[in-house]
């Protein structure tokens, strides 16, 4: 392939895709609902990226073991959010 024939890549919007996806969860379910879900995607794939070999991420955090600890956090507030909530609704 010559230079001329170079195409930058397009650029994919994926992540607009996702903002609405998790805005639609926690608008239908309730923000406690979207931490949950999002959280959990997202420790599953980071422990799977740990443990392959992963050490540095491109998050804010940075620290691999930050960033399961924040998501670990981040879920069990949520799911202790939505016990409550329904504790609550039942109770």
């Amino acid at each position: 392939m010559t230079t001329s024939e170079w195409k930058p890549p397009i650029f994919d919007p994926i992540r607009y895709c996702v903002f609405t996806t998790v805005a639609l969860i926690a608008w239908v379910f309730g923000a406690p609902a979207a931490v949950a879900l999002t959280s959990a995607l997202g420790l599953t794939f980071y422990v799977v990226a740990y443990r392959k070999g992963l050490r540095q991420s491109k998050c804010l955090i940075g620290d691999m073991r930050l960033v399961i600890a924040y998501l670990a956090i981040a879920f069990i507030a949520a799911v202790t959010a939505l016990g409550m909530s329904l504790a609550r609704v039942l109770g």
